[in-house]
């Protein structure tokens, strides 16, 4: 029975029922049970209360399309260009990109005004459809070092730091679906105030290629190195890197095993400026290495450094069981280092001189033709098969035939 038919019945017997006996009335309550198969003391509440009435179903204002398609098209081509943003760092870099957008696609003022106008709330709803496409997950290969970890204090506090130099670093491997053998490594760094990034491949991750890829990267960087925080990979504990340090002043801190969260920076740096680009698959040649130390030295760090905004956490706030996170105003790693006046003011001037040359829609398209080259460098090595690991493994065979 539809709940329009039970109201109807209702009204039907309503009028009789406040007007009944006692002894009828009692007649009609098990009926209306029955029909409208109904607990007695709700259907007793229905026919006791006040005349039933059917409510109108309000009516939902539908408001109007504000951006029509012109503007989502400019809108998600940006979006593609940057490397798919988030919303709250899609809108700051509208406003920055705007010379070079204008130029791409020739917009008219209001198109122009609603681009501008465009909340990051609304970026989400519209950009919706396209988001699921480039969801992956993380993940490595960092094996623990034995050795010299207590010479390197353990950090994990946040970090408080209102100078550039202070840095986290790490490594990716690019192994594929088999870690045997030697492949390439991306080691990557991030500062902590400006987040500024820069990475370099190297083959393997042996002691000596480690620490002369962060020497290559420190003097690629705009300001000096004063700190340097990784994990308990061997990579970085070694005699190697502390000699390094030691002769370039460099005050070191480590993470705890198998804790994340220690770096939290530089493994949100890992997804964004590697496996999103690189991915997971295996390469494990000097040609591989080259073409990404070709991206990594030159568009990308341009294109990530100069052009694209992110946030930095300023507070969290607990109410009960809500947490809440404050995030500053969006800004790129370069607007940051001009902010604290401090660093290599010279090679700051260069690169400020540079920006003004570059348009970021040329930078994406070359770093997607890199990219390309760079796949098809791809090392597709199969899996061992079981049959081939039992024949040279007696034991793991005795085993299987005794389970």
């Amino acid at each position: 029975m539809s709940k329009q038919s039970k109201l109807d019945y209702l009204k039907n017997i309503y009028q009789r029922y406040q007007k009944a006996t006692k002894e009828v009335k009692k007649v009609i309550l098990d009926e209306f049970c029955h029909v409208c198969r109904y607990n007695r003391k709700y259907a007793i509440r229905k026919l006791g209360g006040p005349f039933p009435e059917h409510k109108p179903t309000p009516t939902q204002r539908k408001r109007p399309f504000q951006y029509g398609t012109p503007v989502l098209v400019v809108l998600q081509a940006v979006w593609e260009a940057a490397g798919y943003p988030w919303s709250v760092r899609l809108k700051a870099l509208l406003s920055d990109w705007m010379p070079s957008i204008q130029k791409r696609f020739h917009l008219t003022p209001e198109i122009k005004k609603q681009l501008l106008s465009i909340s990051a709330r609304q970026i989400d709803r519209r950009l919706q459809s396209k988001k699921n496409q480039i969801k992956k997950r993380i993940y490595g290969r960092t094996k623990p070092g034995r050795l010299l970890k207590h010479q390197i204090p353990i950090k994990t506090d946040h970090w408080d730091v209102t100078t550039p130099g202070f840095v986290e670093t790490d490594t990716v491997s690019h192994s594929g679906d088999c870690a045997d053998g030697l492949f390439a490594y991306t080691v990557n760094l991030t500062d902590i105030h400006t987040t500024w990034v820069e990475s370099r491949a190297v083959l393997g991750k042996g002691e000596t290629g480690v620490v002369h890829t962060l020497d290559d990267m420190r003097k690629s960087l705009p300001f000096g190195f004063q700190g340097l925080d990784f994990d308990n990979g061997s990579e970085f504990v070694n005699h190697h890197l502390i000699r390094y340090r030691k002769q370039h002043n460099i005050q070191p801190s480590r993470g705890r095993p198998y804790k994340k969260d220690d770096n939290a920076h530089i493994e949100q740096k890992n997804w964004t400026h590697v496996r999103k680009l690189i991915g997971w698959d295996r390469y494990d040649s000097e040609t591989a290495v080259d073409a990404m130390n070709d991206l990594y030295k030159n568009e990308l760090r341009l294109f990530m450094n100069l052009f694209l905004p992110s946030v930095k956490l300023k507070e969290k706030k607990r109410v009960g069981s809500k947490l809440t996170r404050v995030y500053d105003t969006p800004q790129t790693p370069f607007q940051r280092l001009l902010a604290t006046k401090a660093g290599d003011l010279a090679n700051q001037g260069a690169l400020k001189s540079l920006r003004k040359t570059l348009n970021p829609f040329d930078l994406a398209k070359t770093i997607e033709k890199k990219l390309d080259r760079i796949w098809n460098l791809v090392h597709h090595r199969p899996k061992p098969k079981t049959e081939i690991m039992l024949k040279s493994c007696p034991k793991k065979q005795e085993q299987m035939v005794t389970f």
